[in-house]
């Protein structure tokens, strides 16, 4: 209880020197404010930059973790198309697997206004836009009603939009697909494209089977996946591999991996921005740190004569060693409050939030983690800064307070 009463004492007393001295006090805490702020920023940003980040390796390999399953019998051939997916699907009703579906990399020739093209096709099943976190720009993605349209269903990248002249999409613009039987798709979704990518689409696995020939679909290989918790994925490989060789019989070999990039062999693909946002603000840190260093021992020097006269009433060492160290912990943690505050309106800026997290689907809100660190740097910076003022103070006898 009297540690309590003592240590409500010091943060009181500490804070009536603060405000007597407001101007010193105004002059340390922007610098250290401001360190906050920018140390704060740091982590907060870079939270949105590695989502960024994540979510492209998502686009890329599909979430963690995603299973990756491909048949081949001795001679290294595909089995029989249908074969393969009613297995695959036999296991994913087994297992109550939500997401799954197969991916079928293909070519359609497309008739445009000014000539027919040849666009990179991607077959997939509805699944595959929460797998790989598809952004639509405009439109949606497939749903499964989409299933049962009799003009397929056509998801377009940004270029093949922009070919087709961009019109409104609530008009149900179509295109012409060439083939043995040509086909109308109907566009329901623009995803975007890079400047250097061709034109290409996404079409559903059923209508893809239906516009090309049985030849040609039989022979289909399509890659098939699975999105499961990451915690079962090394049991779900083994029994995944085995039931689909089990139904398809002798002679078939079933690979079963995993590709995302959490699995990239123990190497976090993260690590290098997660470094560097550490690094940035370590070092925004030791310069906040410095600067409030510099200004109390300035300040301590300033106050001999005021210390030496309170150790000549009875202050003992302790106090006024603690008395001063609170000085600069209070101050500071004042000056992180500001700082955490100033951070999140940074952060939370929808400008700033425009400049690094466009495109992303899920924007992370600003992580507790950022502020709790926040704080936690203020106070740490604090207690450094008034550490050696503090051992100065110290060392003040009375005998200083006569001569200054």
């Amino acid at each position: 209880m009297r540690m309590i009463s003592g240590l409500v004492g010091a943060v009181a007393e500490a804070w009536a020197e603060l405000r007597i001295h407001r101007t010193r006090v105004l002059l340390s805490l922007v610098g250290v404010a401001v360190a906050v702020a920018a140390l704060t920023s740091v982590v907060g940003l870079g939270s949105m930059v590695q989502q960024a980040t994540t979510e492209t390796y998502e686009r890329q390999s599909g979430r963690p973790a995603t299973l990756y399953v491909g048949v081949y019998d001795e001679q290294g051939e595909p089995p029989a198309a249908a074969d393969v997916r009613a297995a695959f699907d036999q296991v994913v009703d087994r297992y109550r697997i939500t997401w799954a579906g197969a991916v079928n990399y293909a070519g359609m020739t497309v008739q445009f206004r000014d000539g027919a093209s040849f666009v990179n096709t991607i077959a997939v099943d509805s699944d595959y836009g929460t797998m790989h976190r598809i952004q639509v720009t405009d439109g949606y993605w497939f749903t499964p009603s989409d299933e049962n349209r009799l003009a397929p269903a056509l998801v377009v990248n940004q270029k093949f939009y922009e070919r087709i002249g961009s019109p409104d999409l609530r008009t149900h613009p179509t295109v012409t697909i060439l083939g043995e039987d040509d086909a109308v798709g109907v566009i329901v979704g623009v995803v975007p494209a890079a400047e250097f990518d061709d034109l290409s689409m996404y079409v559903l696995n059923s209508a893809y089977l239906r516009m090309v020939s049985p030849l040609v679909a039989a022979q289909s290989q399509p890659q098939y996946e699975l999105w499961v918790p990451p915690e079962l994925s090394d049991q779900l490989t083994e029994l995944i591999r085995r039931d689909i060789a089990g139904a398809l019989g002798e002679g078939i070999n079933v690979d079963v991996s995993r590709q995302d990039y959490a699995a990239w062999g123990g190497e976090d693909p993260l690590l290098p921005i997660k470094l560097l946002v550490t690094g940035v603000a370590v070092l925004v840190l030791l310069l906040g740190a410095l600067g409030l260093v510099n200004i109390s021992l300035v300040t301590v020097r300033q106050r001999i004569r005021e210390i030496g006269i309170r150790r000549s009433f009875g202050a003992t060492a302790g106090r006024v060693f603690f008395a001063v160290m609170m000085e600069s912990v209070v101050a500071s943690v004042a000056a992180g409050v500001v700082g955490v505050l100033v951070a999140i309106l940074i952060v939370e800026n929808p400008w700033v939030q425009g400049m690094l997290a466009e495109g992303l689907m899920d924007v992370p809100p600003f992580p507790i983690g950022a502020a709790l660190l926040g704080l936690g740097a203020a106070t740490f910076v604090g207690a450094l800064a008034g550490l050696l003022p503090a051992l100065v103070a110290v060392r003040v006898k009375v005998i200083d307070a006569i001569r200054y």
